[in-house]
């Protein structure tokens, strides 16, 4: 077997970025058809030929950002749409939940997050983080992700989303419960334990089982249609710097900033 040359390999790159960025332009032209374009407009509009052009639309198509119809003609798929949708409705989130977050900073000098639920992980939409700590910081960063089983949002959310044992069970299936620290759950069985005890308090915490030395409480926060949260809001502490003990005895006070400063009904 012959090795593999450093020309080759940029030749394979190259061509992988040519082909992303026919994908992206494909994509892009869609939007200016949104009736649907048949693929000699699309090819004609992008001055390409129709073989790069079929071929990209096929690579959008199995994502489900792109769609043909019974002529022939395509236009942007349901996912697209629904991710297009999604990141508006975090945007206005994001700007409705802000003030709580500041406030709770402020009132408990850590660091406040709002995340949302995506499949087997948490997203972390705003974050609020005290300037005038020095030393260990948290990993969390907006648009980051987390299992959401071993996160405080993420325990929360799957409080309302898992109601029984067999959600659980079927849940962990899909996304294995991976073990990030020793305090992770990791079985079905405790994961849905640890879930009951969420929906008695109506709230969840973490103590460890994300990060070592990390801990939070979290609360879910509703603005949105239906019953099921939109989010959720914590307040996470360095444990060396403020014992998670003291965040617990300040429930109450969270609940409070989260109804003064979220829209009315949000708060739980």
């Amino acid at each position: 077997m012959y090795p593999v040359t450093r020309m080759e390999t940029r030749q394979t790159e190259d061509g992988s970025a040519r082909g992303a960025g026919r994908v992206l332009s494909v994509f892009k032209a869609l939007a200016g058809y949104p009736r649907g374009a048949t693929l000699e407009q699309l090819a004609e509009r992008l001055e390409s030929p129709k073989s790069s052009v079929h071929r990209a639309l096929a690579t959008l198509r199995r994502a489900g950002l792109a769609e043909q119809d019974r002529d022939g003609r395509y236009r942007f798929g349901m996912e697209a749409l629904r991710l297009a949708f999604a990141y508006y409705e975090s945007l206005d989130q994001r700007a409705l939940v802000q003030p709580a977050l500041d406030a709770l900073a402020e009132r408990f000098r850590e660091t406040a997050h709002y995340a949302q639920l995506d499949r087997g992980e948490v997203v972390y939409v705003a974050k609020v983080v005290r300037q005038d700590h020095e030393g260990v910081q948290l990993g969390s960063r907006v648009g980051g992700r987390n299992p959401a089983h071993c996160t405080g949002v993420g325990k929360v959310l799957l409080s309302f989303a898992l109601p029984t044992e067999e959600a659980v069970e079927a849940y962990a299936a899909a996304h294995p419960l991976v073990m990030r620290t020793a305090s992770t759950r990791v079985t079905p069985a405790a994961l849905h334990a640890d879930l009951e005890q969420v929906r008695a308090r109506g709230f969840s915490t973490d103590e460890e089982e994300n990060e070592a030395g990390v801990g939070c409480v979290a609360l879910p926060i509703f603005m949105g249609p239906g019953p099921q949260p939109s989010g959720a809001v914590s307040v996470t502490t360095i444990l060396r710097r403020t014992p998670l003990e003291t965040l617990l005895e300040n429930v109450e006070d969270m609940r409070e900033i989260l109804r003064r400063h979220l829209p009315a009904g949000a708060a739980p």
